[in-house]
């Protein structure tokens, strides 16, 4: 209700003003003439931009009481503490939560293509040529990445991999270009 008086008090003091503005005497003597359809237009133009402005009033409030509702989020400073580590090579980094990401690890001993055919026809005791040379060194993939080569080894009657080579991070950046 009180929105509605705000709202009809406003389209009066734009109704006066537009009167005003086209020179004439005012809102007033119109409507003493019998009311004429630009008197009409003023009133609907000032009761369309009093609804307006309350609509801002409206939101203007509603903005404030938002802002009053957030907070500004907190941020470390890491800047100090990497100095720190810059300086002292040293002091261990802070990543142990890396530490529990699981990873798939896989050596690889040759590849080969076969036609679905040849496949078809493999059974026990079939060999299967590979494209690597005997005594080449295995490769070791993680998550699907070449990372280190190494030899084949036998220990307690398992298969292991020693490894010979680590890839270095610029030979892995070159593979991925």
């Amino acid at each position: 209700m009180a929105e509605d008086k705000d709202q009809d008090s406003l389209a009066e003091e734009w109704a006066k003003a537009l009167g005003k503005d086209e020179g004439g005497a005012g809102a007033d003597a119109g409507a003493d003439a019998g009311g004429s359809p630009d008197d009409a237009l003023a009133d609907e133009w000032a009761k369309a931009l009093a609804t307006q402005e309350v609509d801002g009033v409206k939101k203007d409030k509603e903005q404030s009481y938002l802002r009053t509702q957030t907070h500004e989020p907190e941020f470390r400073d890491m800047t100090a503490e990497h100095k720190a580590q810059r300086q002292n090579p040293g002091t261990k980094r802070d990543l142990d939560f890396i530490l529990d990401i699981p990873l798939e690890v896989s050596a690889e001993l040759g590849r080969t293509k076969l036609l679905i055919n040849e496949l078809l026809q493999l059974g026990q005791g079939s060999v299967v040529e590979l494209n690597k040379l005997a005594g080449e060194p295995l490769e070791i993939f993680v998550n699907g990445k070449l990372v280190a080569r190494g030899e084949a080894v036998v220990i307690n009657e398992k298969f292991g991999i020693r490894l010979t080579d680590i890839i270095s991070p610029i030979e892995r950046v070159k593979q991925l270009a």
